[in-house]
This record gives structure tokens, C-alpha cells and sequence, in this order.
């Protein structure tokens, strides 16, 4: 759900105080303003209190992530979306853990599909990665680029991106992918990874049990591939605005050649038609 660029000033605003699980606008707005800013508020699942000791728009949860994501993005994700979800600090700590990045080895090449506003590439980047990022949304993607200055940001639709647009395939690629399409997000994604890398994404956890073809065949893959499911937290995403229940998959490409990764593609034809090159 787009904010209007008047509405987004209103939250960007340094007067608009934002403290736990409270939005709380500490300036005069006119009565039209006023009302679209509750409407957006209340949209992100706030409800306002108007008693004296409070006067602010009160969610279930601490919005503090999920205000500073939709600042940058100009945007929030509603309750009845299941799409872009910014990764809260303490899923992309463990992501970064079971991915082995960190300070000591510095150099990692990273990519990160739907890279949003950088909730991981930012901390990637931090403990020495170089990250490249793909991001479908014009804004997120500036914002991504001012925020965490990776190695390279593109700019669309990463189902359309082909493997072989890039010469080596990554050591890691690490993602939290729209929830609505996340297995096809991640069987595109191995095209990406190179030999002897490692693929951590956050899925919904139904991935563990639903029955039919798609989620049976993924579940045999990382069976096959040697990797795991994580478990997280029941209210790992809730900070952010949805309480799907998530996991992590960890794919290692191993030596077994499960994975139909960058070398897989890089042994056949290109095909161009498939990407309107």
C-alpha cells in the first residue's frame, strides 16, 4: 500500500514521535490530512487511543522496524498482503549466522532478490560482504542504494533476471521472498549460486507441511541437497506487521549436484526467449 507523499512527510516528520508500539503526530495537520493520515495508521494495523495519558495511534506490536522500513520504502504492507515484508533485525542475525557471514570472512559475494530497503544487505555489507541486490520497486531500490551503498542494485523484476547475466555465481545468496510466490522465488534464485555456496531464505512455514506437488518436490530437494529447515520464532515477522509463521531453508549446493545452480546454467544453451533479451 503506496503513502501519499504528504502522508509520508507527516510520518518522516521529526515531530512525529514513534516509541514501541505508538505513532503519536506531534503537529497541527489539517482535517483532510488528518484523516488520510488515520487512514494509513490504521491500515498498518493501528488503533487510535484518544485518552489523555496516550493520544496516539496504538498497534498490538512494536512498530519501531516496520514505521522505519515504510519511511524509507514510502510504503506498507497491509494485513491482507502477502507480498514485501521487511526481515526484522533478529531473523536477518540468524540468517547471517547459519550463512557464516561475518567479519572473518570478509569478501563474501552475496546476493540478495527483492532486497526491499536493504533489512539484509545493510548488516551483510557491514561484516564485509559484497552484496548485490535486485529490487522490483523504483523507491526501495534508491533507497536501498543511499542506504547501504552495495556492490551493484538492479532494478526489476528478478524472475526475469537471468543467471547468466552474471559471469560467476554468488557464494551466498540470502533472501526473504514474497510470501505469496516465495517457492518460485527460491528455485530461481539457485540459478544464482555458485560451487560449494549456500542459499538461506525465510519461507512461510507451511513449507514444512502442505501436500501438494510444488511444496512435496521443494522439501525432497533440500533433503536431497543436505539441507535444513530452521525453525523461528511465532512471532519472528509480528514487528513488522504479519504473524505468518516462518522458517528458514538452508541449501548447500554441496558436491552431490542437486541444485540446478549457475554452472548447471552456464553448461547449456542460453536461452534468450525465456527473458526477452
Amino acid at each position: 500500500m503506496k503513502i501519499p507523499e504528504d502522508v509520508l512527510a507527516v510520518l518522516a516528520d521529526q515531530r512525529t514521535v514513534i516509541d514501541g508500539n505508538r505513532v503519536r503526530i506531534g503537529l497541527e495537520l489539517e482535517r483532510d490530512l488528518y484523516q488520510r493520515v488515520d487512514k494509513i495508521l490504521k491500515e498498518a494495523g493501528g488503533k487510535w487511543d484518544g485518552r489523555k495519558k496516550v493520544r496516539a495511534h496504538v498497534f498490538r506490536h512494536n512498530v519501531e522496524d516496520l514505521m522505519h522500513h515504510a519511511i524509507l520504502a514510502g510504503e506498507f504492507v497491509s494485513a491482507r498482503d502477502l507480498g514485501w515484508f521487511p526481515t526484522p533485525p533478529a531473523v536477518v542475525e540468524e540468517m547471517l549466522r547459519h550463512a557464516s557471514v561475518s567479519e572473518n570472512r570478509p569478501g563474501l559475494t552475496v546476493l540478495e532478490p527483492s532486497a526491499g530497503t536493504g533489512a539484509i544487505a545493510g548488516p551483510a555489507s557491514a561484516r564485509g560482504a559484497m552484496v548485490d541486490c535486485v529490487e522490483l520497486d523504483e523507491h526501495r531500490a534508491a533507497a536501498l542504494t543511499e542506504r547501504c551503498r552495495p556492490n551493484r542494485v538492479v532494478c526489476g523484476d528478478f524472475l526475469r533476471l537471468d543467471p547468466l547475466d552474471y559471469q560467476q555465481g554468488f557464494q551466498r545468496v540470502l533472501m526473504n521472498p514474497p510470501f505469496k510466490d516465495a517457492l518460485t522465488h527460491v528455485d530461481h534464485a539457485i540459478g544464482f549460486l555458485g560451487d560449494d555456496a549456500l542459499l538461506v531464505s525465510v519461507l512461510p512455514e507451511s513449507v514444512i507441511w502442505r501436500s501438494d506437488r510444488a511444496h512435496t518436490e521443494f522439501r525432497q530437494l533440500v533433503e536431497t541437497s543436505g539441507g535444513t529447515f530452521v525453525s523461528l520464532p511465532t512471532d519472528a515477522f509480528e514487528s513488522v506487521g504479519t504473524r505468518v509463521r516462518t522458517v528458514l531453508a538452508v541449501l548447500p549446493t554441496g558436491e552431490l549436484g542437486a541444485l540446478r545452480t549457475h554452472s548447471w546454467h552456464r553448461s547449456r544453451p542460453r536461452q534468450a526467449f525465456l527473458f526477452d533479451l
